[in-house]
């Protein structure tokens, strides 16, 4: 595991350096992608280099975490309008290449495809994840199991009123999602973690210096081969 700990802004910056070395030696790669307020400095540090042509998406897959159950892709808070808007929709990415876990329908069942997409799609180059307060990657919740794959989650409440702040109130956000799984997660060839300010600082230290435990899920990034860690001053200030 690697842990780098500077500026929002350097950060932002520095990842968005990790996609133009994949994309550079691997224009096919498969990418998987997280939502959020994390990743926006990020995403914004990528349609700059897209548009001095630095980098691009033409030939690239990519796969996102996850959805919340019940949202269709035209809600302004799902998260495939979320990545349409901040992402897809700004730079050169074919949108058929562009996958969300489906939140309507059959979730048992859109969970099963999803994971087949993937495997068939060659497996996820590298994976871009934010991190929860409780230490939850994409919506896998403390108590996971360590072997899940693609499935449909409750969320907690402690998740509901992190998210809250979106919606108009805390009876509109939802109370499940349909997740990659912590298996689905560790399958990637690697892996960036991104965790921001002082709410973070906790899990981010429960994750890289605690025990492995599925009461905190990303604990488990410890056994994964290739990891980085951007973190800021704040977020890493119990390490």
């Amino acid at each position: 595991m690697k842990i780098i700990v500077d500026t929002p802004e350097n950060i932002a910056k520095m990842a968005a350096e990790r996609y133009v070395t994949l994309l550079n030696k691997k224009p096919d790669a498969v990418l998987g992608l997280a939502t959020g307020s994390t990743p926006l400095g990020l995403y914004g540090e990528i349609v700059k280099l897209y548009n001095e042509g630095k980098i691009s998406f033409a030939e690239a897959k990519s796969f996102n975490l996850d959805e919340y159950v019940g949202l269709d892709g035209t809600h302004d808070q799902s998260y495939r309008y979320f990545m349409n808007e901040n992402l897809f929709s700004k730079v050169d990415i074919n949108p058929d290449e562009t996958h969300v876990p489906g939140g309507k329908g059959d979730i048992a069942e859109n969970a099963k495809k999803y994971e087949e997409m993937i495997a068939a799609a060659g497996g996820i180059d590298m994976q871009l994840l934010g991190l929860g307060q409780n230490g939850h990657i994409g919506f896998n919740e403390p108590g996971t199991p360590l072997a899940s794959v693609t499935h449909e989650i409750e969320l907690t409440a402690n998740t509901r009123e992190a998210n809250a702040r979106f919606f108009a109130s805390i009876d509109d956000v939802p109370t499940h999602a349909i997740s990659m799984g912590i298996k689905s997660v560790m399958n990637a060839k690697s892996i960036i973690l991104i965790a921001l300010g002082k709410n973070k600082a906790e899990a981010v230290a429960k994750s890289v210096k605690g025990e492995v435990d599925v009461m905190v899920p990303a604990s488990v990034l410890q056994l994964h081969p290739d990891v980085t860690f951007y973190l800021d001053a704040e977020a890493a200030s119990l390490l």
